[in-house]
């Protein structure tokens, strides 16, 4: 069930869009649930449809588009890092490689403690700075060597 926070919230969103095109607003009442929930399951993805009266399974569609969403539990630290060739050529792979041995996970998992999720992502936008990482989709990183992994990784609760 949506919190009165949330739909308050998703209201603001739904002004921003002509009355008829409510359902215009899914990916930000998307956002706004997992960020108070940490991700989103199929009862919240359904409780968003409602209340935009969309069809659930047009809301299915979006959640499970971009990766963003999280349609399992992710740890407190989720890392998404971009892979695409750019990044890739300016040294993702080895950063990737680096990290899933630092955390002891793969693309997909999560730490046994719960703190880390690492998970492999698109463009950024920022190919010149590469290779980079999103935490928690909304900070990104750049020039993430292994020392600047681990400085990072060093700073954190």
């Amino acid at each position: 069930m949506l919190s009165e926070h949330v739909k308050q919230q998703i209201d603001r969103e739904v002004a921003k869009y002509p009355a008829d095109q409510k359902k215009s607003a899914v990916m930000a009442a998307l956002r706004l649930v997992q960020e108070e929930k940490s991700w989103l399951d199929t009862p919240d993805m359904d409780d968003v449809a409602a209340y935009l009266d969309m069809p659930p399974v047009a809301v299915y569609e979006v959640a499970s588009f971009y990766n963003m969403y999280d349609l399992k539990p992710v740890g407190k630290y989720k890392i998404t890092l971009c892979t695409n060739l750019p990044c890739a050529l300016g040294g993702a792979v080895e950063t990737a490689e680096y990290l899933k041995k630092r955390l002891g996970i793969n693309f997909g998992e999560t730490t046994h403690d719960g703190r880390f999720t690492l998970k492999e992502g698109e463009c950024f936008g920022a190919c010149g700075d590469a290779p980079c990482f999103i935490v928690n989709n909304r900070k990104m990183h750049s020039l993430m060597t292994p020392d600047e992994v681990d400085k990072f990784l060093a700073q954190l609760d």
